[in-house]
């Protein structure tokens, strides 16, 4: 249920640029998603739709870039993509792994009138 806190941030941020820009309308609000941010995008789009109703982003398309969750391993060096959350490096089995990307979530930009 906290997409539905992120959603009603999401249009905040929207709605702040828009008043700072003087924006006319939000079209598009485009935002990445990281697969290891504990974030659901179909959740997030859900609740957008309503509630963005009353607001200067009424209307708009989410646009949602998905990021790859990535680890480098500690011992070994190596870097590779994670598949089904296993954080263990492919190369050597080593469990002492950096991730390196997929915890990411952030409003990229906006398009407007």
């Amino acid at each position: 249920m906290h997409e539905l806190a992120i959603t009603e941030g999401i249009i905040k941020i929207a709605e702040k640029e828009a008043q700072k820009h003087t924006f006319k309308k939000i079209n598009a609000i485009k935002i990445v998603v990281g697969e290891l941010s504990g974030i659901f995008p179909q959740l997030i789009q859900d609740y957008f739709d309503i509630a963005s109703k009353g607001t200067i982003a009424e209307g708009a398309e989410l646009i949602v870039r998905r990021v790859e969750a990535k680890i480098k391993c500690n011992d070994c060096g190596e870097e590779s993509n994670v598949e089904n959350h296993r954080l263990r490096c492919k190369n050597c089995s080593s469990l002492n792994v950096k991730i390196t990307s997929g915890k990411e979530f952030y409003v990229d930009s906006l398009e407007v009138d």
